[in-house]
């Protein structure tokens, strides 16, 4: 992930950077002994979780899991590049990154930024200005949008004419290159290039961060298609995106709850009633990526589908995508419209008041897969609850180990009228999940010594320069032992690199996670134990090292030695016998 960006500057940087600023700055943090600590802002939660460590430069959230270093933490939290993150720290602490084309952080990208905000206040400009913007403010009124609604989400037009956008921002073929790249413009059969949209309503769409990373249009008449979105840019990915999330978070401190609809006027014709906090999918299926970032959003979502069977085939795809992640501290709930109705209309013939109350009453995870499943069987038969187990079956396999499964387990059984026991012999147990808290290291005895050791060079690389000889251990087939003696020579070759350094050295690497891991893991040793117990599985390695040289030499036959292996003979069995 590093690229070509020189490991000594980011070496540099992280001695330099203090992660407990990077992260006060955007999450207050409180002490709390030797750390510091705060509500995960990667999940919700009502007790604290988050930790961050001074010392070793690392967060980590004993909640949902997450952990890294400051690098890591603006990867997650500001949805940063790599590159982007290590340009935000040096830039903090007053220092450049080397400036080779290769280490820049992706300019094209920032350009593509840059531009899509451009465009976007060109369009809420000609909504502003146009001289045939009437038929278009007559749409948002007769839609009841209100000028604030309007301009909370900074709606524009697209005027009609094949190339207002080209004209204006395409001045070069460089400058229209990035139209292209931005997914601003089309181009036909016969190679014409024009604007992408054209007498549309625009929206513009918003990452997390509140940057627009795309658009999307809606006609004013009945032309097809009525609803046309940005195709996939660099910077824009509908499968990942959710349109109105950033809204919805700068409008509640405290985001509760969240509500997926179909479009994008649902979102704002509920925001123009009160209802801040609905989102939408953008003319895809909700994805595993829209669950993910909705369940660090809040701990509750709610699906609201029509009632056809359009929306319930939808609602069915959601609930199968949100199986690997049910349980935790999260709750996933499905509501379902009268026929005829979406959020759009409903808010506006019965209120904010009405929806609210639909969805309070939305119906639990649990609930709606059971129905769903049943709906299609006689439940009431012996053979239809038989065929319930088979068909559930596949389903279970995809949900986290944990009391949620052995709950959904036990809800199974009772559908099924038979026993937990009984059921369970019939179920594949899932495998445990990156997520589930690994139990914490209370003693060297608990784990091997090679692991020992490794972890206590990751939490405290100053140890390292009690450590002697260790040149020999690499011969050593245990692969922890290879990655003992890398990180032995890193810190040889580099003393003064901390826990946050190493780590990301080894970021994408084969052990990198592995090593993360091992940074969170608690050592109920004192300095002095530590350091005793590193320098005796060295040299208890180095001992094993000495010995299978020993017998690698033995086991050729002494006719078959040279000079120097009989010399090496004796030097090694004088060694082995102190």
């Amino acid at each position: 992930m590093a690229g070509q960006i020189p490991p000594q500057f980011i070496d540099d940087l992280l001695t330099r950077v203090d992660i407990t600023d990077v992260i006060d700055a955007r999450v207050p943090l409180k002490k709390a002994g030797k750390n510091l600590q705060a509500c995960c802002p990667f999940h919700n939660e009502k007790s604290p979780s988050f930790t961050v460590s001074p010392e070793k430069q690392f967060y980590h959230c004993f909640g949902c899991g997450a952990h890294g270093t400051a690098i890591g933490f603006l990867m997650e939290y500001d949805q940063m590049s790599f590159p982007e993150s290590i340009h935000e720290l040096a830039e903090s602490v007053g220092m450049t990154v080397p400036t080779t084309q290769s280490l820049a952080p992706n300019p094209a990208k920032k350009n593509l930024y840059d531009l899509l905000d451009k465009v976007s206040q060109y369009y809420v400009h000609q909504l502003q200005t146009h001289p045939k913007r009437a038929e278009f403010v007559e749409y948002l009124k007769r839609r009841g949008l209100s000028d604030k609604t309007v301009e909370h989400f900074n709606i524009g037009m697209a005027p009609d004419g094949w190339d207002n956008v080209l004209k204006t921002f395409g001045g070069n073929k460089e400058a229209i290159q990035q139209l292209n790249e931005a997914g601003l413009l089309s181009s036909n059969d016969n190679g014409r290039t024009y604007d992408r949209f054209r007498n549309r309503v625009m929206f513009p769409i918003r990452d997390r961060r509140g940057r627009v990373i795309g658009f999307g249009g809606r006609v004013l008449d009945d032309s097809t298609p009525k609803y046309l979105n940005s195709p996939e840019t660099p910077v824009f990915h509908k499968g990942h995106e959710l349109y109105g999330l950033y809204q919805a978070r700068k409008a509640n401190r405290q985001l509760n709850r969240v509500v997926i609809v179909e479009g994008y006027m649902d979102v704002i014709a509920l925001a123009e009633k009160g209802v801040s906090n609905a989102v939408a999918t953008l003319g895809t299926a909700t994805t595993p990526e829209h669950l993910k970032q909705l369940q660090r959003s809040a701990p509750e979502v709610v699906f609201c589908f029509d009632g056809d069977r359009a929306g319930r085939e939808a609602a069915w795809r959601a609930a199968e995508n949100a199986l690997p992640l049910l349980g935790g501290n999260h709750q996933l709930r499905f509501m379902f419209l009268p026929d005829g109705e979406d959020p759009d209309t409903l808010v506006k013939e019965q209120g904010a008041d009405v929806f609210n109350q639909m969805v309070e009453q939305a119906k639990n995870y649990s609930d709606f897969f059971f129905e769903s499943l049943e709906s299609r069987l006689d439940i009431n038969s012996m053979d239809g609850r038989a065929r319930l187990v088979e068909i559930a079956r596949p389903y279970l396999r995809h949900i986290p180990a944990g009391v949620y499964r052995d709950m959904f387990e036990q809800r199974l059984a009772e559908r099924a009228q038979t026993s937990t026991s009984v059921l369970q012999k019939h179920l594949e147990k899932p495998p445990a999940t990156q997520n589930k808290i690994k139990k914490t290291v209370q003693s060297s005895s608990g784990i091997s010594p090679i692991r020992m050791a490794i972890t206590i060079l990751i939490q405290h690389p100053e140890l390292h320069a009690s450590v002697g000889e260790f040149d020999k251990i690499m011969v050593l087939p245990d692969p922890g032992v290879t990655v003992l003696a890398q990180l032995l020579e890193t810190l040889h070759q580099h003393p003064h690199l901390n826990t946050a350094a190493l780590l990301e050295r080894a970021r994408d690497t084969e052990h990198g996670e592995h090593l993360k891991k091992l940074a969170i893991q608690t050592l109920k040793l004192s300095s002095e134990e530590l350091q005793h117990e590193l320098v005796g599985v060295v040299k208890q390695l180095q001992q094993q090292a000495l010995k299978l040289r020993h017998e690698l030499l033995m086991a050729k036959g002494l006719s078959q030695l040279t000079q120097e292996e009989r010399q090496e003979i004796q030097q090694l069995g004088a060694i082995l016998k102190r």
